[in-house]
């Protein structure tokens, strides 16, 4: 087994293991969780809502959730990190959905998001994810991240991209089957 692969299966077991110590109440595990991903989730929440000041609320609420919720995580369904990144995207779409974000998006933001390099640099180099999204397409490819990195909607993206609304609901729809089966 390569070394990369060892560092990240203890990984996700001390997340899990931490999660299931959130569920019985232990205090130091959720310290352990905050500190271990707390940053990642504010830059993640910060590229999704584009206000430092609501992803640092986004990431505050996730770890309410997280601690409330903990002992509904299940191994079996995905990893823990997976699973709170879901929790700290999905309240960053909220805030967006609320109308909370007041600033505008400018084509300066959409390049630094479409730039493959910049999005996939990211995620760690030997990450199967990484190695599926770099398969994909250009288009499908930037879709996805524009949607799931960025946090735009499917209207946002065809307008920006200056395609169909179908085409691009079509790539994206095409991608997360190709990401599928890459993956499974």
């Amino acid at each position: 087994m390569d070394f990369p692969a060892q560092e990240r299966q203890t990984q996700t077991a001390e997340m899990t293991a931490a999660l299931a110590r959130c569920a019985r109440g232990d205090r130091l595990a959720l310290r352990v969780l905050f500190d271990a991903e707390a940053g990642r989730m504010t830059g993640i929440a910060q590229r999704i809502v584009r206000r430092r000041d609501l992803a640092e609320e986004v990431v505050q609420e996730a770890f309410v959730r997280i601690w409330r919720s903990a002992g509904r995580y299940d191994p079996a369904l995905g990893s823990p990190r997976s699973w709170i990144y879901a929790i700290v995207r999905n309240l960053a779409l909220n805030v967006v959905r609320d109308g909370r974000r007041e600033i505008a998006v400018e084509d300066d933001d959409l390049t630094g998001i479409a730039d493959d390099r910049v999005a996939l640099a990211t995620l760690d180099e030997s990450s199967a994810l990484r190695r599926c999204l770099e398969r994909l397409d250009d288009n499908r490819r930037t879709c996805l991240l524009l949607a799931y990195v960025g946090g735009f909607s499917h209207g946002e993206i065809a307008g920006r991209l200056g395609a169909p609304l179908g085409t691009v609901k079509a790539w994206i729809r095409r991608g997360l089957l190709a990401l599928r089966e890459c993956l499974a």
